[in-house]
């Protein structure tokens, strides 16, 4: 059958050319014999994968040499654990900005741990808009400020990052890494379960600025401690191997074919752009997110009628347009146009909701 058009939050649509390039080097990767799922992750060819992949990631990025890059496993939600067992560490304290089901999850692991306090949240209006703050909110005493950047359920981004003075600010950009350019100077820890934007399911990145490294609370487990494989480069145990040689693909594809971050934010505004402006415009169709704090990676969206919305669901389904149901928590719909959505994605996306509308007046 035809390939579809996949809109779903993760794990989503892969590069086709990253398909065609993985799908011919299965059996036999660069002469080696071998496919890398099976592969010795203490061989060279394979070391040579995961050297290429942070080098990459490094240069794609820009990112400073004062930051460690790792390759772990567990998700990100493993994350609200190992942030809070590594950084809070000092005062035992930390300031959570609360702008979805994921911050929210964080900030419930972390109160495991110590003095984990939410100082701005956008619950009162189901998480539709980014709440403002400014420095004075946060507890100077506080080990570090965490944020979700891009809200996958619900749609919302920063477009400006909190001025947290000398607090290390800490972000999870699962459903944004690479998406467009970032500051990574301005982060003390940025980490993203890649199967949104950067690979299969499986590997989550870690970039983290050395002085936040080795002073992990006594209770971490030795997997859970940056440490542990910030001093192994990564291959402490077996890492995800195949997820990290399709991360470096992907590096590739945007570095080599798309230009480069810069010309990816471009393509991903484009993108949005064209959705935004026709759910602006529906009568039928209302997007949720207030527009100052729009998403360029997901876009939520109802029609005010939940028959309407399975309606919907149901016909887009047949369409060819998959995986556009909303999160269980929210309804409604919801289009996640990652880095590898294609813009005849999109377009075909409002072509057939135009097409919807028109029948169902």
């Amino acid at each position: 059958m035809a390939r579809v058009y996949n809109f779903s939050a993760g794990p989503s649509m892969l590069p086709e050319s990253v398909l065609k390039k993985a799908a011919a080097e299965m059996l036999d990767y660069e002469g080696s014999g071998q496919s890398v799922m099976e592969m010795s992750h203490r061989s060279k060819t394979y070391d040579k994968i995961i050297k290429d992949a942070e080098a990459l990631l490094r240069e794609v990025m820009n990112i400073p040499d004062n930051y460690k890059v790792l390759f772990l496993q567990g998700g990100g939600s493993t994350q609200f654990a190992m942030v809070a067992l590594n950084l809070m560490n000092k005062n035992n304290k930390a300031d959570y900005i609360v702008t979805g089901q994921w911050a929210k999850k964080a900030l419930q692991e972390a109160q495991r741990y110590g003095d984990a306090k939410a100082v701005a949240s956008s619950a009162d209006k189901t998480f539709t808009y980014i709440p403002k703050t400014d420095k004075s909110m946060f507890r100077e005493d506080a080990d570090y400020v965490y944020i979700c950047l891009n809200n996958t359920i619900y749609g919302t981004v920063y477009h400006e990052l909190p001025d947290t003075g000398n607090i290390p600010l800490v972000a999870d950009i699962s459903s944004c890494i690479v998406s467009e350019p970032l500051d990574v100077s301005k982060f003390g820890l940025l980490f993203a379960g890649a199967q949104k934007n950067m690979s299969g399911a499986g590997v989550t990145i870690v970039i983290i600025r050395e002085d936040l490294i080795g002073n992990a609370m006594d209770i971490t487990p030795t997997m859970l401690n940056y440490k542990t494989h910030a001093d192994a480069d990564s291959l402490y145990n077996t890492p995800p191997c195949y997820a990290i040689y399709v991360a470096k693909l992907v590096l590739e594809w945007i570095k080599n074919e798309v230009g480069g971050l810069d010309k990816m934010k471009e393509l991903n505004e484009k993108k949005a752009k064209l959705l935004y402006d026709f759910l602006d415009s529906s009568e039928m169709f209302k997007g949720t997110v207030v527009p100052e704090d729009r998403s360029l990676m997901n876009v939520p969206f109802v029609t005010g009628d939940a028959d309407l919305d399975a309606k919907f669901v149901k016909e887009s389904t047949a369409a060819g347009l998959v995986n556009l149901k909303g999160h269980r928590t929210v309804g409604g719909m919801r289009a996640s146009i990652y880095n590898a959505m294609p813009y005849e994605g999109v377009e075909a996306l409002v072509d057939f909701m135009k097409k919807f509308e028109a029948e169902n007046k």
